[in-house]
């Protein structure tokens, strides 16, 4: 005997058009994909290469149907039958055959309403889209909920890593109270290369762009844009509120220098762009306050995110109950983010044929009242680089302003062997808010002695 939910999911998809009983139906799911680009080419390969054995293991066989590009003519690194493209995204959400929707175009304009409609006509939707979720993820949740279809979205962070499931299932019993994410492979690649060779940025960015780790017009990874889309969503799913892209504060490597890469290491730290959530409990009766932030820190050189290196993924989540897990792999490219998106079609497909298409909503509201934390309240401690004239009293005028906002200086490092108009001074900060600190070294940066804007970089402990 059917039981209940088997047989209102089977009325829903004869609502929707699809033809024969439930237990033929869930032999076969067919798929349509919207761009055969990078991703939309790497799912259909990773089908043709492994469809076989994923049909082994879920007892359903997934199946391309139509794949909707922008052009016909336009080469391909996937070889895709040419019977099975189209120009006509519309027509594959329409086709009633077609039971999956895999949304791999990009943006957050065209691709917004591919999901929208997909939903409107009760199919589900597998993305790898971590701007348009950071942009308008919020939007789209409810609109799944309302519409009883789910969104998968596994592919839109960290590629090959499985983070997304693991924070919706695998930690499903914790409460989340720290994420540290090396989530943007090209920035990863550019302060590895920085550290083991002791290259300048320019040219490290360079070689970068030439390998295809980074784009000719490189912003979005290393002003730290792309690392805030995806901490925004891990921020967002941990802590069950929507986490606005404008509450984020990120910052990029732009600045870092190999001088800093030079001292950072002699003192014992590696320098990596993190991505940063953390929850601080405000007391009873109170809303939990989240940082949620990207910028380059220090790490202890004893600590694992700091031996992660080139394009590699790494992110540690710590719960409540397990403490301390780490998740390491390829976070971009064809292959890791098509094995993201394969995950999700087959978890698409194993909630169709058990009847239902939101086995695991794909984002539970729980927190209703949490706040992100604003970077100026943010306690942490600092690594100060200055350009400064050597002469008598410099440091005495610094340390006097440090001393003015009650900030410690842990230690202070003057280099021997710099020459020229100017020589750099280390400061090691003790915990201090951003906001005193920024101020401090806004009245530094007017002494005379002070020839360049100081270089600042938080210190992460990891407590």
């Amino acid at each position: 005997m059917e039981n209940r939910q088997a047989k209102s999911i089977k009325k829903g998809l004869s609502g929707n058009g699809f033809q024969g009983n439930l237990a033929v139906l869930m032999q076969q799911v067919n798929i349509g994909i919207i761009g055969g680009g990078t991703v939309g080419g790497g799912v259909y390969k990773g089908l043709q290469v492994n469809g076989a054995l994923m049909a082994s293991r879920l007892g359903v066989q997934l199946r391309v149907a139509k794949v909707a590009v922008r052009d016909l003519k336009k080469g391909r690194a996937v070889n895709i039958p040419p019977a099975l493209l189209t120009t006509d995204w519309q027509s594959v959400i329409d086709d009633p055959s077609i039971h999956l929707i895999g949304e791999f175009i990009g943006g957050t304009t065209t691709a917004r309403t591919v999901v929208l409609n997909a939903f409107k006509k009760g199919k589900s939707v597998i993305t790898a889209n971590k701007a348009l979720l950071s942009a308008h993820g919020e939007e789209l949740f409810a609109a799944a909920a309302k519409y009883g279809t789910n969104l998968y979205y596994e592919a839109s962070v960290a590629g090959g890593i499985p983070i997304i499931k693991v924070l919706r299932e695998g930690l499903i019993g914790n409460r989340i109270t720290r994420i540290y994410g090396i989530v943007n492979g090209t920035c990863n690649y550019i302060l590895s290369r920085m550290k083991l060779e002791g290259a300048d940025f320019g040219e490290v960015l360079a070689d970068a762009q030439r390998l295809g780790y980074a784009e000719a017009e490189p912003s979005l990874d290393i002003d730290g844009h792309d690392a805030a889309h995806k901490t925004g969503i891990l921020a967002s799913l941990a802590h069950g509120f929507w986490v606005k892209p404008k509450d984020i504060y990120v910052a990029g490597i732009t600045a870092i220098s190999k001088l800093d890469i030079q001292f950072a290491g002699q003192l014992g730290y590696t320098i990596k762009l993190l991505g940063i959530v953390k929850k601080f409990e405000s007391g009873k009766g109170k809303s939990a306050k989240i940082q949620v932030s990207v910028y380059p820190a220090l790490l202890p050189n004893s600590h694992v995110l700091a031996s992660v290196n080139g394009v590699f993924n790494a992110i540690l989540v710590r719960g409540d109950v397990v403490g301390d897990t780490l998740y390491y792999g390829r976070g971009a490219g064809q292959d890791a983010t098509a094995s993201a998106a394969l995950s999700d079609f087959a978890d698409a497909a194993l909630d169709l044929k058990c009847g239902t298409k939101s086995r695991i909503l794909p984002f539970t509201p729980h927190e209703q009242d949490g706040a992100v934390l604003p970077i100026s309240e943010v306690v942490s401690r600092y690594y100060v680089r200055l350009s400064v004239i050597d002469k008598p009293g410099t440091l005495a005028r610094i340390t006097a302003i440090l001393g003015e906002a009650n900030i410690g200086i842990s230690s202070v490092i003057q280099p021997e062997g710099h020459e020229g108009s100017s020589v750099p001074l280390i400061l090691m900060i003790h915990d201090a808010t951003n906001s005193n600190v920024t101020k401090a070294l806004g009245k530094i940066a007017k002494l005379s002695a002070v020839k360049a804007p100081p270089v600042m970089i938080r210190v992460e402990s990891f407590e």
